[in-house]
């Protein structure tokens, strides 16, 4: 059995929602992921959000374009306060930053070892 891409991390709140990608990302787990977040969503309104990205390897193309994950993003705008992300690619986290102003969510990224400083941020 394969291990899964993404894991859901333990928090110490219910509207903050944290994710582990372990490994190429796969429409199974990014799926689980924009069904998890899209739930959250419903039931508390506006959440906060921390990707640890340790292991990258990539999106497989039907995760990159999954309808799910693409809705989730679409409600993300409009439900998510804050959103961290440790470890990105850097084509990933200059999307971020760059874009970050234009979006009404709070989006910061980190470098891995600061992956305790994105918790403190996400929590503040």
């Amino acid at each position: 059995m394969t291990m899964p891409s993404i894991v859901s991390l333990p928090t110490d709140r219910p509207n903050l929602h944290a994710f582990e990608v372990r490994a190429r990302i796969t429409k199974p787990d990014i799926e689980r992921m924009a069904e998890q977040l899209k739930a959250a969503f419903e039931a508390q309104g506006t959440v906060d959000v921390l990707i640890i990205i340790t292991d990258w390897d990539g999106i497989e193309l039907g995760a990159a374009f999954d309808a799910k994950a693409m809705s989730a993003q679409a409600q993300a705008n409009s439900h998510v306060r804050k959103y961290a992300v440790v470890g990105a690619p850097a084509w990933a986290k200059a999307m971020i930053n760059t874009f970050s102003p234009l979006t009404p969510v709070d989006e910061k990224t980190f470098e891995l070892e600061e992956a305790e400083a994105a918790w403190r941020w996400v929590s503040a």
